[in-house]
This record gives C-alpha cells, sequence and structure tokens, in this order.
C-alpha cells in the first residue's frame, strides 16, 4: 500500500517551440513546431508521482490569470488533487520558455517563477497537515528559498522524510540540508553543490562526501544517458540506463524524481525506486513535452517487465 506523499513547489506553463537547431546569442531561428502545457519542475514531478499511481499532493502557487487554467484543468482531467493550490492576486502564473532542437532533442529552458516566488508563512499553514501526515516531503529550488526551508523543517520536526531535487541550482545552507534524507542533483548541480565535476563512480563518490559533510543521508545523482549513480545503505554503484530513442529530453529529470517519490512511497528502497524512477524517465523521454508525457503505472510496469 502507498503511504502518502506531498510535493512542495512550482508549477508553471510551459510554451515549447522545436527547431533545427537552438540559437546561438543574437540569432533568430525558425521553429517547426510549438505548443504550451502544464509544467514546472514541482507540477512535473507531482504529475509523474500521480500519473505511477501514487497517493501524492501538490501544493503550489498560481497567478489569477488565463494561464492558471492551463495548470487547472490538466490537474482535472488527471484527477489531480486540487485542494493545496493558493493563489496571488497580482502576480502571475509561473512560466518557462522551452527551446528544443529537434536533431538532438537537446533543450534550453528560461522560467519565469511569478507567483511561485511569492510563497508565504499562511501558505505553508494551509499545507501543514499534510506534509505532517506524509511519509516523504519532496521540494525543489524553483520557488522562494525561505518557503522551501520552512517546509524542510516543519517536515524534520515532523519526522517526514525531507528529499530536495536541487534544481535550478541555488547555493543551499548547511541547515537546509542537514538531516535531509536524499539529495537528487544531476552531474552539473552536483558539482556546483560540492565543487567536484562529476565524471565518473570515483568523482561521484567524492562529490557524495560532501553532502554527507552536510547531514544528508543518501545521495543520488542523475547522469544522464549514462545512468544514475546511487550511494546509500553503504553501498555505491552506479546503475546504467535503459536504452530508448529520445524525442524530447524536457521534463526528463523530474519524471525520475517522481518515479523515485512513488517507488519510495511504496516501499521500495533506494536501489529499487532508482531503478524505478529510471524506467518512468526512459518512457518520457520518448514523448513530446514534460507534465503531459509522464508514463501510465500500466506503462511503467510493461517496460520494467521487459527490460528485467
Amino acid at each position: 500500500m502507498s503511504q502518502k506523499v506531498t510535493v512542495f513547489g512550482s508549477a508553471a506553463v510551459d510554451l515549447m517551440a522545436r527547431a533545427s537547431h537552438l540559437p546561438t546569442a543574437g540569432e533568430t531561428v525558425c521553429g517547426s513546431f510549438f505548443t504550451q502545457g502544464p509544467g514546472g519542475k514541482g507540477f512535473n514531478q507531482c504529475a509523474a508521482a500521480h500519473r505511477a499511481g501514487a497517493d501524492v499532493a501538490m501544493v503550489t502557487k498560481l497567478g489569477r490569470d488565463s494561464l492558471s487554467h492551463v495548470t487547472l484543468g490538466v490537474m482535472e482531467e488527471l484527477g489531480m488533487r486540487r485542494d493545496y493550490i493558493r493563489f496571488h492576486d497580482t502576480a502571475s502564473t509561473g512560466t518557462a520558455l522551452i527551446m528544443v532542437d529537434e536533431q538532438t532533442s537537446q533543450n534550453q529552458i528560461v522560467v519565469v517563477p511569478g507567483a511561485c516566488a511569492t510563497f508565504t508563512d499562511d501558505d505553508l499553514a494551509a499545507a501543514a497537515q499534510r506534509i505532517r501526515d506524509s511519509a516523504y516531503l519532496l521540494l525543489q529550488l524553483e520557488i522562494n528559498q525561505d518557503a522551501n526551508e520552512k517546509a524542510a523543517a516543519l517536515a524534520k520536526q515532523a519526522g517526514v522524510k525531507v528529499i530536495i531535487n536541487t534544481a535550478p541550482y541555488r547555493p543551499m545552507s548547511d541547515e537546509f540540508l542537514q538531516g535531509v534524507y536524499l539529495v537528487t542533483p544531476n552531474e552539473v548541480e552536483a558539482q556546483e553543490a560540492t565543487g567536484i565535476e562529476v565524471t565518473d563512480l570515483d568523482s561521484a563518490s567524492r562529490a557524495a562526501r560532501v553532502f554527507y559533510e552536510k547531514g544528508v543521508e543518501n545521495v543520488l545523482i542523475t547522469l544522464g544517458a549514462r545512468g544514475v549513480f546511487v550511494s546509500a545503505h553503504g553501498r555505491e554503484a552506479i546503475l546504467p540506463a535503459f536504452r530508448v530513442q529520445a524525442v524530447d529530453t524536457t521534463g526528463a529529470g523530474d519524471a525520475f524524481n517522481g518515479g523515485l517519490l512513488t517507488a519510495l512511497a511504496e516501499g521500495q528502497d533506494l536501489w529499487q525506486a532508482a531503478r524505478f524512477a529510471s524506467a518512468v524517465a526512459a518512457l518520457s523521454v520518448q514523448k513530446l513535452g514534460a507534465a503531459l508525457s509522464m508514463p501510465s503505472r500500466e506503462e511503467i510496469d510493461q517496460f520494467l517487465r521487459l527490460h528485467p
């Protein structure tokens, strides 16, 4: 049986264009495709967890504008809970401007947090009981950091395990990291946080030790197509990624974190959860978009059966 989990973080509307190549500074490129849909790291991760079968609630903040209806409409369509959505009267709903290279599937993203940079104590208080009732709280760094720190402190006091996806990277206090159950940076964020370039098992292990010195209990470092470095329960290894044909890598890290949250809520250990999360990410990159590309539990289970 799945335990309750909560995602506290950002929601935005993704405005995504594809082109033959990504523009350089000052260059205008003619695109071949455009779409808009719900996104934001927090929302993507919650959508991934929800689609994977988790009992998950999203705590986020939107503007009172037309873009908010994009997020709310998809939440209703997917059957996601909307109890903990907060609104700002003047700030806009967050947006993400995404450009995708249709040759390589690489992307460039500019995020404007909008209402997600305005979380207050009242917003946290409205979700406090849900957080206390959760087994895990998943955070990112895409909202105002003082709210993240207060949410983490609330969870730790209640014995809730805190997971921090360190994206998009910003400096974090030692107090914020102290007692955190798990951090999930990618290799770039791991280098920014520790000063160690992560290129192999040895360098990943050295980066993990920096996190351990700050009081983090476990470390996962996602390595893109190379897989994921797992450091947990006295073991360290790089689990190879599933080999798939990527169409759009936007949201792959969010798919991973949402899948990880789901597996942990179901009682899987970190090694099993990392494999499950890798499957969610592998399926997500085979579709266009972020939140709407998250696979169903049926798709995940079938994929894992075909890739024992």
